[in-house]
């Protein structure tokens, strides 16, 4: 199997593709604007994958890379949905944009078989446990328009030009090589401050986290067993982990254990953040996939992996 890795060289992206050099030949597609050319470099040195270096919004050179690949699998997007409120075209671009390319890439180069990497965000703000079938409410940011927006010409490209897709709707993604969230923001702001972490919120918003080995592995599943020509499936625990439980656990993970938390208040952390969610998996378990690590315990795991690369050689 010949696989496009578009967005491979992010933080899920580059756990995926040393899943897939087993598989065959891996390109990945990434102009390491945050993913990390060290995040692939194994792989690179064993002549199992092959990097272009170049921008999703380029066409012409994103059609070329596609040629002679048997499947797509697309999380190129905007890794932090705040940036949105700075440069608003930022998810129009790298979201819609970029979705639409790999679309008319695929669609041009003769690629047949796309996985698509969107997001619980698409649910917008409901206290509702979200299935895939949960209408009523629309994304609250504008990165969660740009998800909703890509599953929208996804379903249409299946409809007109005859594409395999398997969109996957994915909890918060938490683990090592992790280039942005909460985890990682509290432990730089632990690093610089030592004494006060400063928590937007009130702490009490909560959210599945999804460690990013499940999600890898389940996006490797729907590949494997989604036979819709359009799947939709919640890549998620069922459970949820506060705000303030991952301060706490940042707070004792870094070296500074006495440092205080203090919460700013509000409900949310910043406007179009949803302040709590939760996402159904039945739909994937029951074509037989269930994630190994409930919501806590993969924000510990991601904690600790995450606090080595934060504090290096820090004591126990």
């Amino acid at each position: 199997m010949k696989t496009l890795v578009v967005g491979g060289a992010g933080f899920i992206g580059s756990h995926l593709v040393d899943r897939l050099v087993t598989r065959g030949p891996v390109t990945v597609y990434d102009n390491l604007s945050v993913g990390k050319r060290a995040f692939l470099q194994e792989q690179l040195d064993a002549g199992r994958v092959t990097l272009v270096e170049a921008d999703a919004l380029d066409l012409e050179r994103l059609t070329a890379a596609a040629a002679g690949h048997d499947v797509v699998f697309h999380l190129s997007a905007n890794p932090e949905a705040r940036w949105g409120l700075e440069r608003t075209r930022l998810d129009l671009e790298q979201g819609t944009i970029v979705t639409y390319n790999v679309l008319e890439a695929m669609r041009r180069a003769g690629v047949a078989r796309l996985v698509f990497s969107s997001s619980g965000t698409v649910y917008g703000d409901t206290p509702e446990t979200c299935k895939e079938g949960h209408i009523g409410h629309l994304p609250i940011s504008l990165y969660g328009a740009s998800k909703l927006a890509g599953e929208a010409l996804i379903s249409a490209f299946v409809e007109c030009f005859g594409l395999h897709a398997t969109i996957f709707r994915f909890g918060n993604v938490v683990g090592p090589r992790g280039t942005h969230g909460a985890a990682l923001d509290f432990l730089k702001k632990l690093r610089d401050r030592k004494t006060e972490l400063e928590v937007l919120g009130d702490g009490r918003q909560s959210k599945p986290y999804l460690h990013v080995s499940d999600c890898a592995d389940g996006l490797l599943f729907g590949l494997d067993h989604a036979k819709e020509r359009l799947g939709l499936y919640n890549l998620a625990p069922p459970d949820q982990t506060s705000v303030a439980r991952i301060a706490e656990l940042c707070v004792k993970a870094s070296p500074y254990p006495g440092a205080t938390i203090r919460f700013t208040g509000g409900d949310r952390g910043w406007p179009g953040d949803v302040p709590r969610s939760s996402m159904s998996p039945d739909k994937l378990a029951a074509l037989g996939f269930r994630v190994r690590h409930a919501s806590d315990d993969a924000v510990r795991m991601a904690i600790e992996a995450l606090a080595g690369e934060v504090f290096p050689g820090r004591a126990g």
